[in-house]
């Protein structure tokens, strides 16, 4: 699928407010509400637009440590490579993880309530994971830039 002008438009609407009804969205666009409509269910069956969600501020949930943890492993089978993505991907602390190059096989994004909790998870979860060799946990002192929407 290719896109034009409009719909690029109407995700950059959508990734900045995704409550936008199809008549608030065909009035920003200069377009009438079908078009609109059909477009957006078009966008969500490419794949363009995976989900809608609400992002909640995570001090008011108390989940106020976050972490940036990297991993290092044993080996590097693809077998082994997909079993620690599938465990990972399982644990509702890791809110991010990402193959990288470099050192470290892995980059994690961890949020959980305080220190204790951290050190719980690593002690009881990650490291108890068969092929982990390494963990290096770098902590967030201040969030200075957390943008979700892309620049279209």
């Amino acid at each position: 699928m290719q896109l034009d002008k409009t719909d690029l438009r109407l995700l950059a609407l959508l990734q900045h407010d995704a409550r936008l009804s199809n008549k608030e969205l065909a009035d920003k666009l200069g377009k009438s509400v079908t078009p609109v409509l059909l477009r957006r269910k078009k966008l969500e069956e490419s794949g363009y637009i995976k989900k809608y969600m609400a992002i909640v501020d995570r001090h008011l949930i108390n989940r106020s440590l976050m972490a940036f943890t990297s991993v290092q492993l044993k080996e590097h089978a693809e077998e082994l490579l997909h079993a620690f993505q599938q465990s990972v991907s399982r644990f509702e602390e890791v809110m991010s993880c990402h193959h990288m190059t470099g050192t470290y096989d892995y980059h994690l994004k961890i949020v959980v309530a305080d220190m204790n909790a951290y050190h719980k998870f690593i002690t009881e979860k990650l490291a108890k994971l068969p092929n982990v060799l390494t963990v290096q946990s770098s902590f967030v002192m201040a969030e200075v830039k957390d943008e979700l929407a892309y620049t279209l």
